[in-house]
């Protein structure tokens, strides 16, 4: 394993902690998802840029396309709840109370 399989996969496992401990503010959750999702996309860029395979750089860019997807819903989820509810603060939403 070189170093920069071991930078990536820390990028990831920093990525896990960071949804495991900032579950306070939508947009903390929303940063730290992002984070996971480009540390894969970066773990499989360099797996296939090392075993010269083209197929997993289709993959990793379908992954790109639907992290930048996720990355718009997201932000339009939050502005949605922060007009409705007036903070971003995961606790002060109830969204199953009718």
């Amino acid at each position: 394993m070189n170093i920069l399989t071991a930078i990536l996969f820390s990028l990831f496992f920093l990525g896990v902690i960071g949804v495991v401990i900032n579950r306070l503010h939508l947009l903390s959750l929303l940063l730290c998802l992002e984070l996971l999702l480009i540390s894969l996309f970066l773990n499989i860029s360099t797996w296939a840029q090392l075993h010269n395979s083209l197929s997993s750089l289709n993959f990793s860019i379908l992954l790109l396309t639907l992290s930048a997807c996720e990355a718009s819903a997201g932000l339009a989820l939050m502005v949605s709840l922060s007009r409705s509810h007036n903070t971003d603060l995961l606790t002060n939403f109830n969204l199953l109370q009718t």
